[in-house]
């Protein structure tokens, strides 16, 4: 312990001796360690922490696939009845949807609350206790049961002040009176991706005539396997449950899911590889400061020849100069991990600020016990790692050259300098694959960029709007009401057109509907056609200037007393309405009607270009609009087009003419079209900006380790050059010299790396858009960039010393 202490005492002297040094060590180890230790944390809230559930290893949820997309599947509600019912597997199955709505009371304005209807059994099956009062029961997840509610904790403390005699009250949301049951716990999130939640409500009272509808998808659905059992048992058992309700429902749709995955597998699905490629590019990072520490440490330790040839004269074993050496590296690299949390908790802020909202937990993400043991260890095998070869090439310096009289003591021997071109071959090679990887990414995303949506986000605003189903209860009413928001937007100076729509594009929602052609045999429920739709206003198409490319568009005419009519988009017309006059044909969606009655057929009055609603990476699907005069609803989004060039500046315009109609009218946050836009690429932007940072940063690296190497040599070498010259060698030769050996180790970089990207780049095949991860000219590129600042790097010392006096060299020591 005694010896222990020493070599501590007498490695902070020997580093602090060397300022300098030392001062860039910790600055390169604290970037390097800070930015290994923000990534770990969001891969560790995301990916590595359980989520928040009691014995969470056995929740699962049904998954569906479409080619590459993957998806948590939705049934219908009689569905979810019959496997509740059925299941021996499962202890317990719930089903939710995602809502919102409008709270009309508490401290502040309406506002748009985010929760989700859930049926009574989700509380049992995720083991959850209220913070006060109760959960809603079975008895109370009936079709016309009471409303009643379930607030969440940060909504209970904001809203209401934490009020423990709220349970019993009644509280105003949307159209309802609700009795609040009780407040869940703090902390607590449902579904596991929701960014909060705000309320739960039960399922079956806001439903409605849906919970009769067999056809109608639009429920996920959770279970809890019950202790023992597999998940392939429960996905087996769900196949054979479904298999049962085709045979007694022939007539009906039908769907359950394509098999049963972790809910853990749900919740990261699509986080996981882009998080941890982002950790792996980091982490490469991490490995070319550690060889440029190496290198600067072999430089040290061959001028330190002498003092450590009389340490080991005066008794010192090799063992005991290796562990003096490792003690100095291992206390730099904890110093440079203590900055290294500096740097972290900073970038950790920077990170979820700057992260899309799409990555689950990400309210999680922060420096607990885990980030930190994980910075100790990183830290010390950091310190190991560029410590120990230079430790080992120390420990074996020949002590008799060391003590000659004047002898170089720096010169370092043929092994040292192999050492050192294994290093910076190393830096090339990691810096290319660093390189390649934001460069695909890089481009990936500017090709995403130059996507168009199929409309012009440009100079367009769009709001939320929510009626009050109290003060609105009539289809008429609804349809009056938001005629009058349009008109009184229009009236703006500066605006072109205004109109509604729901669900708006790149929103996040979307609606389907099976439908049926009419003078097309009957098709059976598994084998009929489905199609994306939108509920629209006149003047939508012009709004976001979709083009008309057939027919017309909606207008006065189109009404609750006149025949139902239909746009679809292009796509739609070609896939199934090919070798027709699509203007004329006559369409029947199911379940439009709410019963099991046949909706009447809607004709189809226009054709429109595609636009791509769900995302930017992804091509548009049949799609179909109607009017909102002949589909009431009290829930729209409106866009208003303006003239002028910043369309912003009528926010306040739009909300107040909105609230001269009704100064109760709910009217959320007024943002840029372009706004979604770019919320859909964020996650891609995010990736490419994080791993281009990453990149360029080894690019900065590996230029200063060749730098350093060459400049070293030059140095070593500055008497063989000068006699080099005395004897009649050019400055060409000189320059051919320094720079040959530069070369050299560039190329083999070069190679290597090259080799190892064709392997890893195909990690990144998911993440790419309009790119192969092999992308000739990306490789090409990025070779020729990183070989120029490469070279610029050699020319440097080469050109040092092609300056060397002759002379002067000669006399050198």
């Amino acid at each position: 312990m005694g010896s222990f202490i020493k070599d501590i005492r007498s490695s902070v002297r020997n580093l602090t001796k060397s300022k300098g040094f030392a001062a860039a060590t910790l600055i390169t180890l604290a970037l390097g360690i800070g930015a290994n230790t923000a990534i770990f944390s969001v891969v560790n809230a995301v990916l590595l922490r359980p989520l928040p559930y009691a014995e969470a290893d056995r929740l699962i949820v049904p998954w569906g696939s479409k080619g590459e997309m993957q998806y948590q599947s939705v049934v219908s509600y009689p569905d979810f009845v019959d496997w509740q019912a059925r299941t021996q597997t499962l202890e317990y199955v719930a089903a939710y949807t995602s809502s919102g709505i409008l709270l009309r009371q508490g401290d502040g304005e309406p506002e748009l609350i985010s929760g989700s209807v859930v049926s009574a059994d989700l509380f049992p099956l995720l083991k959850v206790t209220p913070a006060i009062g109760r959960f809603f029961t079975r008895a109370e997840d009936q079709r016309n049961a009471p409303a009643v509610i379930v607030l969440g904790y940060d909504l209970w403390q904001r809203r209401f002040k934490s009020d423990a005699n709220i349970v019993g009250q009644q509280i105003r949301i949307g159209s309802l009176s609700a009795t609040v049951l009780g407040v869940l716990p703090k902390g607590f999130g449902f579904p596991a991706r929701a960014s909060k939640t705000d309320f739960l409500r039960p399922l079956a009272p806001a439903l409605g005539e849906r919970v009769q509808r067999r056809s109608s998808y639009s429920l996920r659905v959770i279970g809890r396997l019950k202790p023992g059992v597999s998940v392939s048992a429960a996905d087996n058992e769900m196949r054979s449950i479904g298999a049962q309700l085709e045979q007694q429902y022939p007539d009906e749709g039908f769907r359950l899911g394509s098999k049963l995955i972790s809910l853990y597998d749900a919740v990261t699905w699509g986080s996981k590889v882009p998080l941890l490629v982002l950790l792996g590019a980091v982490g490469f990072v991490l490995l070319i400061a550690c060889a440029n520490i190496a290198n600067l440490l072999l430089a040290r330790a061959a001028a330190r020849q002498r003092e450590i040839a009389i340490r080991a004269a005066l008794g010192a074993g090799r063992w005991q100069i290796m562990r003096q050496l490792l003690m100095e590296s291992i206390l730099l690299s904890l110093a440079g991990g203590a900055l290294g949390l500096l740097v972290a908790s900073w970038g950790v802020r920077l990170l979820v600020a700057t992260s899309p909202l799409d990555i689950p937990r990400l309210k999680d993400v922060g420096l607990d016990t885990t980030v930190l043991v994980f910075t100790v260890i990183i830290s010390v095998l950091t310190g190991l790692f560029f410590g120990l070869v230079p430790a080992l090439q120390a420990s074996h310096a020949d002590l008799q050259d060391a003590l000659k009289e004047g002898g170089r003591g720096s010169a370092g021997g043929p092994s040292h300098n192999r050492v050192r071109a294994l290093l910076v071959v190393s830096e090339v090679a990691l810096s290319l694959v660093l390189l390649i990887g934001a460069g695909l990414l890089g481009k990936s995303f500017l090709l995403l960029n130059e996507v168009r949506p199929g409309f012009e986000p440009e100079h367009v605003l769009t709001t939320q709007l929510s009626l009050s189903k109290s003060k609105y209860p009539e289809p008429g009413q609804q349809q009056a009401a938001f005629a009058d928001i349009v008109r009184r937007s229009e009236s703006i100076p500066g605006v072109e057109a205004a109109a509604l729509i729901y669900p708006i594009p790149l929103g996040g929602d979307s609606n389907a509907n099976t439908f049926q052609i009419v003078g097309r045999p009957a098709l059976r429920p598994e084998d009929k056609p489905t199609s994306s739709h939108r509920t629209i206003s006149p003047n939508y198409f012009r709004a976001l200037n979709i083009p008309i490319l057939r027919g017309r568009s909606f207008d006065a005419r189109d009404n609750q007393q006149s025949l139902p009519v239909i746009i679809v988009n292009d796509t739609f017309a070609r896939r199934y309405l090919a070798g027709t006059d699509v203007v004329g044909q006559r369409v029947i969606i199911e379940g439009e009607t709410g019963d099991d009655a046949t909706p009447p057929a809607r004709e189809v009055v226009g054709v429109v270009g595609d636009v791509r609603h769900e995302s930017l990476d992804s091509e548009g699907g049949p799609e179909y609009y109607v009017p909102y005069t002949q589909a009431a609803q009290s829930f729209m989004s409106l866009v208003v087009r303006s003239s002028i060039s910043t369309p912003a500046s009528l926010s306040a315009s739009l909300r107040e003419v909105i609230r001269q109609g009704d100064p109760e009218q709910y009217v959320g946050t007024i943002q840029p079209m372009t706004k979604l836009v770019d919320d859909a690429v964020a996650r891609r932007r995010f990736n490419a900006l994080l791993t281009g940072v990453f990149a360029a940063v080894a690019l900065i690296l590996a230029s200063v380790g060749i730098f350093g190497v060459l400049n070293y040599t030059v140095t070593q070498r500055t008497q063989e050059i000068g006699l080099r010259v005395a004897l009649g060698a050019q400055t060409r030769d000189v320059l051919r010299l320094v720079l040959g050996q530069g070369v050299r180790l560039i190329v083999t970089g070069l190679g290597i790396g090259l080799l190892a990207s064709f392997a890893l780049t195909r990690v990144l095949a998911g993440m790419l858009f309009g790119v192969t991860p092999t992308d000739p000219l990306t490789f090409a590129t990025v070779s020729l960039l990183l070989a120029a600042v490469a070279l610029l790097a050699c020319y440097i010392p080469a050109r040092r010393a092609m300056k060397v006096d002759p002379l002067r060299a000669l006399r050198y020591e």
